[in-house]
C-alpha cells in the first residue's frame, strides 16, 4: 500500500479531529432512517416524477453555464426534503445544493457544523431535464463533518441504496428487497468512471493510459447512478474532479459501507464534506487505488 493510501472507512469509524463530539450512529436509528428514506422516496413521487419529460421553458433555467441547470422540480423537491428532514433534526444546518447556489456562504458553515444534513434534490439534473432516467436523489446526515447516514435515490424504480456507519451498505426497493452490497476487491470488470471532460484538462498521455488498460471508461452526470454502480462492485473505479458535499457526503460513506476505498488525488488525505479541492479517487482496492493514482499523476508528455 502506497503510502498516501487510506481508507475512507477507517476514518469514518473514528473521531480524529480531536474534539469533544464524538460521532454517535446511534444518533440514526433504524425508525429514523426509514423516516428520511420515506422523506425522499415521498418527494420524488409528488415533487420530482411529476414533471419528469413535461417540463416546459417556465421550469428550466441555468445557473453557471448553459450546461448547469436547475428546474422547478429541483427547488421544490430541496424545499419539501428540508423542511421535513428539518423537523426530525431541528437543529442541524441543512445544506442544499439550490440554496448554496443562491447563498454561497451557506456551505463554508459545514466546516464548524455539529449536525448538517446536505441535499442534492435531483442528482444529474440535465439527464432529467432532457428525459433521461439517470437521476436521482441524495441525502446525507454529518455530524462533526463525517457522513453517519447516506443515501441514494431512484425515482423512476423507486428503488435506493443506504447506509449507516458501522452497519453496511444496503440495496433495497418498495417490494421489500433488501440486500446487503459487499465488494469483491479480488474482482475487476475492467471498468471505470471518469468525467467526460477530463481528457481535455488532464492530457492525452493521461488519458490514453487509463484507456489502454480498460474495456469500458464512461461518465453517467450523475453521482447517484456513480457511487451505486461503484457499491455494486459494477465497476473498479471513479475519479471526480470535483468534490461538491451534496455530490459525495452520501456516496463516500455508502462506498466505505460497501467495502471500498478511497482518498483524494493530491494528499491520500480522507474526503470530508468541508474540503473544496478535488480531485477524489475511488477503487475497490488498496493496490488498484496505487496504482490508479500513479497513473492520474503521471507527468505529461510533451
Amino acid at each position: 500500500m502506497g503510502q498516501f493510501s487510506m481508507t475512507i472507512s477507517a476514518v469514518a469509524g473514528s473521531n480524529l479531529s480531536g474534539n469533544q463530539h464524538a460521532v454517535t450512529p446511534s444518533r440514526i436509528t433504524t425508525d429514523i432512517a426509514g423516516q428520511l428514506v420515506q422523506i425522499v422516496r415521498e418527494t420524488a413521487r409528488h415533487e420530482i416524477l411529476p414533471h419528469f419529460r413535461s417540463l416546459d421553458a417556465s421550469g428550466l433555467t441555468t445557473k453557471t453555464s448553459q450546461n448547469d441547470l436547475v428546474t422547478i422540480a429541483d427547488r421544490a423537491a430541496e424545499r419539501r426534503i428540508a423542511d421535513a428532514a428539518g423537523a426530525l433534526f431541528p437543529t442541524a444546518l441543512i445544506v442544499g445544493e439550490e440554496a448554496v447556489s443562491d447563498d454561497p456562504d451557506l456551505a463554508a458553515r459545514l466546516a464548524d457544523a455539529e449536525l448538517a444534513i446536505i441535499i442534492d434534490p435531483i442528482d444529474g439534473t440535465w439527464n432529467y431535464a432532457r428525459g433521461l432516467p439517470l437521476f436521482g436523489v441524495n441525502l446525507a446526515v454529518v455530524e462533526d463533518g463525517k457522513t453517519i447516514f447516506g443515501l441514494h435515490h431512484d425515482p423512476v424504480t423507486d428503488s435506493w441504496i443506504e447506509a449507516r456507519l458501522g452497519a453496511g451498505t444496503h440495496r433495497r426497493d418498495a417490494a421489500g428487497y433488501r440486500q446487503r452490497l459487499l465488494i469483491d476487491a479480488e474482482v475487476t470488470t475492467s471498468a471505470g468512471l471518469i468525467p467526460t471532460a477530463l481528457p481535455r484538462r488532464a492530457g492525452r498521455a493521461r488519458w490514453a493510459s487509463l484507456v489502454a488498460d480498460y474495456e469500458r471508461i464512461g461518465a453517467l452526470g450523475c453521482s447517484c447512478h456513480d457511487y451505486w454502480l461503484l457499491a455494486e462492485g459494477a465497476v473498479d473505479f471513479m475519479f471526480a474532479d470535483q468534490v461538491r458535499p451534496w455530490d459525495h457526503a452520501a456516496g463516500v460513506l455508502l462506498y466505505s459501507e460497501a467495502g471500498g476505498y478511497g482518498a483524494m488525488l493530491s494528499d491520500g488525505a480522507p474526503y470530508l464534506v468541508a474540503r473544496r479541492d478535488g480531485p477524489l479517487l475511488c477503487a475497490r482496492s488498496p493496490r488498484l487505488w496505487d496504482a490508479l493514482r500513479d497513473k492520474f499523476l503521471m507527468p505529461q508528455a510533451a
